[in-house]
């Protein structure tokens, strides 16, 4: 009995040295950017990219990459990596090289983390991660170019202060050539980022007991969120050229960011994304104030990412999520044929409820519109004012109806259409945007160019959830269901149900796509060409699929490709090339000449790699968007964007789909306009491209719901797939009219 009792005594001691050694933070350990193999893909898989991207003797070939990659160096990629949502575990940059070079066969990619989440440790070994992955590749013609990058990652609490998030990338690697450091947005991205989250990590100190197995991955977390809290803040007074390499900097705005960017005098390029995203975009958000002097930088800011994992940014609509009144304050709208505002649901449930208890319909119309009123108010976390609401109860309110793969509660002055039809005025020449398109993954499991195959949306996307039932009830607590609804206007965004709950992220589970690539037509496949392409705009989007596009102004001066500014009086021709994307074959190619493992490519590539067969899918059609620009405050943005403009429909055929057309309509307005080109695939199977997956009543209206959870409640085999036609986005040419 003696010898039980002292076992059961070292047991308790050792249990309780081990627990307090938890709550001091004794165990975590800061992640590495890992290893990368060293080899390069075999040749003969080079040379037949080469001549299957640069066909019928065009001058350049085209290349296919991903400007818009994380890592767990990213706080919301290592968050989303962890055992309680489903994680794999550690996704570091080199694994995202690996995956860009052997499983996706990219022939480019930009690693951009979130700056908000650097640390001048991380930041250093990024770097050196980066030159790693160039290491292998021949020179001249390398298999793969990575470039370096990071996420400026601003967000607003209201549609006045809210610019969105840009992607910041650099031409060159080398030590002296590229910052010290990334600069990070200020407000509610520093502060939730690197202010919050090293108090709410101890929150995972539970689970590393609970879950014993994976304990390390909630240490590890912990001392991330750590490292960012102890990392020194660079002062303000200091241009960015002058600073040194162990402070974090921050920019609030996107003309500080300009400021910075420019004192330091690297080749550079800006990418604004996420525009549509109404997960975290306020509503009402517009582009417009992006227009003032200072807030863009035609030398900077010179593409614009139209499609990502998150889904399409590219299309405008006419409604909004909510309206301003007189006074100016926000009030719900009413529901138009092809949207119903998530506001006015609120309102219909509430309603509903309340007839359901026997009310008076005179009581039940008052608390309707107290509730549109009381979501309105709250902006993107409008749906925690419904009490005890399931997230089938809001159909699909919010949501584009219309759109190709439309992003989560759209925002349409948010699009790549809405961006090139507005005008400033505050000078005596307009101020306009003048980017190029082009799309990416968005991907944070260092899976750089998922979009090859359609498949495993728990891993090509960004679908996740949590784990057990228990953890989904902490995440998202359910409220006693009520008649009436909650008035939370007092309330800071950050402090209700902070990161998970503020924000829809069960719903949104139904709009993450495998994601979109970037392509650029380039003289070869060095870093100098890809960077004149990108620079040149000579680039656009796909939402996934190699489809093959070339789209040129023909002159009598020349041809001027997609991309081109030209100034003009007569009517424009032009001409639209596209061939559809290879079919894909399952599996993997031989690599057995390469450094990689077959245990490297079922951890990392799940063995299903870019493996293209030798037959290409249809372009069934091509359709035309023309976009004349405001030439007056006055002019109503949904007049002067022809979508779609022209449509030339294709025959079936293995060399594409070639068309000519010309404006006749130009000289005749006198006026500038700009033109780019959809180039549409036939049918395919897509995840997710059901998005909510309605079920529509005789009116059209969606009556019920089968969303795509990120959890159990979809089964971990159903990517979810639906037809959806993937398609090519032309970067746009700008015409101006000049009168003679």
């Amino acid at each position: 009995m003696r010898y039980i009792s002292i076992l059961f005594g070292t047991i308790f001691i050792v249990f309780g040295i081990y627990t307090a050694g938890i709550y001091l933070d004794l165990y975590g350990e800061l992640e590495s950017p890992g290893i990368s193999v060293n080899s390069e893909l075999p040749r003969s898989l080079v040379d037949a990219k080469r001549i299957s991207q640069k066909p019928y003797g065009k001058e350049k070939q085209i290349l296919f990459g991903d400007t818009h990659v994380h890592t767990t160096y990213s706080t919301d990629a290592f968050l989303w990596s962890l055992p309680i949502l489903n994680g794999e575990g550690p996704h570091p940059i080199a694994d995202a090289c690996d995956f860009a070079r052997f499983c996706a066969n990219l022939d480019f990619w930009v690693s951009t983390d979130h700056a908000e989440a650097l640390t001048p440790r991380k930041w250093k070994s990024i770097k050196e991660a980066v030159r790693n992955c160039n290491n292998p590749t021949n020179v001249t013609e390398p298999d793969l170019v990575t470039f370096l990058g990071y996420e400026w990652t601003q967000v607003g609490n209201t549609a006045e202060d809210h610019y969105g998030h840009k992607n910041v990338m650099f031409r060159d690697i080398e030590e002296g050539k590229v910052p010290k450091r990334a600069i990070g947005a200020g407000g509610i991205a520093t502060t939730g980022m690197r202010a919050g989250i090293p108090s709410q990590s101890r929150q995972l100190r539970p689970a590393a007991l609970l879950d014993f197995e994976n304990r390390h991955r909630y240490f590890n977390f912990i001392a991330f969120a750590d490292e960012l809290a102890n990392s020194e803040v660079c002062p303000e007074d200091i241009p960015s050229s002058q600073l040194g390499d162990n402070c974090y900097e921050y920019a609030d705005t996107p003309k500080d960011l300009f400021q910075k960017l420019r004192d330091l005098n690297f080749p550079t390029i800006v990418i604004p994304h996420g525009n549509t995203w109404g997960f975290y975009t306020p509503p009402n958000s517009s582009l417009d104030k992006q227009l003032e002097n200072g807030f863009n930088d035609d030398n900077l800011q010179i593409l614009f990412e139209v499609m990502s994992g998150h889904g399409n940014s590219e299309e405008y609509r006419s409604w909004r999520s909510l309206a301003k009144n007189q006074n100016g304050d926000l009030i719900c709208p009413e529901p138009t044929d092809n949207y119903l505002p998530s506001c006015w649901r609120a309102g219909q449930i509430i309603e509903d409820r309340c007839l359901n208890n026997g009310l008076s319909k005179t009581e039940c119309n008052k608390r309707a519109e107290e509730a549109r009123e009381n979501y309105a108010v709250m902006g993107v976390a409008g749906h925690l004012t419904i009490p005890g609401v399931k997230i089938e109860d809001w159909l699909d309110s919010g949501q584009c109806r219309d759109c190709f793969l439309p992003s989560f509660n759209y925002r349409p002055a948010g699009s790549a259409q809405y961006g090139l039809a507005i005008s400033n005025f505050d000078q005596e020449n307009p101020i306009r945007f003048n980017f190029g398109f082009i799309a990416s993954s968005d991907n944070h499991r260092a899976r750089p160019g998922t979009g090859y195959k359609e498949i495993d949306r728990f891993v090509t996307t960004e679908a996740n959830g949590p784990s057990h039932e228990y953890v989904g009830e902490v995440l998202y607590p359910f409220e006693e269901v009520k008649d009436s609804s909650n008035d939370l206007r007092d309330q800071p965004l950050l402090g209700l149900r902070a990161g998970f709950g503020a924000f829809e992220a069960e719903r949104e589970a139904s709009f993450f796509t495998t994601g979109g690539l970037a392509a650029v037509h380039s003289k070869g496949r060095d870093r100098n060409s890809i960077w004149e392409g990108l620079t040149n705009k000579e680039t656009y989007g796909t939402s996934g699929d190699r489809i093959l596009l070339w789209f040129d102004l023909i002159e009598d001066r020349g041809i001027f490709p997609m991309g081109s500014s030209v100034t003009m009086n007569s009517n424009p021709k032009f001409r639209v090339k596209a061939v559809g994307a290879f079919e894909q074959k399952p599996g993997c190619p031989d690599y057995s000449s390469t450094n990689i493992t077959q245990e490297e490519i079922e951890r990392i590539c799940k063995n299903e790699c870019y493996n293209p067969s030798d037959i290409r899918k249809n372009i069934s059609r091509i359709e035309i968007i023309k976009i004349t620009p405001q030439i007056s405050k006055t002019e109503a943005v949904d007049e002067l964007i022809s979508d779609t403009w022209k449509v030339f429909d294709c025959f079936p055929s293995q060399q594409g789909c070639e068309i000519e057309f010309t404006d006749e309509e130009f000289f005749r307005n006198l006026r500038d306009s700009i033109y780019y080109v959809r180039a549409i695939q036939e049918p395919s199977p897509v995840v997710n491209a059901g998005n909510l997956r309605c079920s529509y009543n005789e009116k059209g209206e969606c009556i019920k719901v089968n969303i795509c959870y990120g959890d159990s409640r979809t089964d971990k085999d159903d990517d979810c797939l639906s037809l959806s036609e993937e398609r090519a986005w032309s970067s746009p040419i700008y015409v101006n009219f000049k009168d003679t």
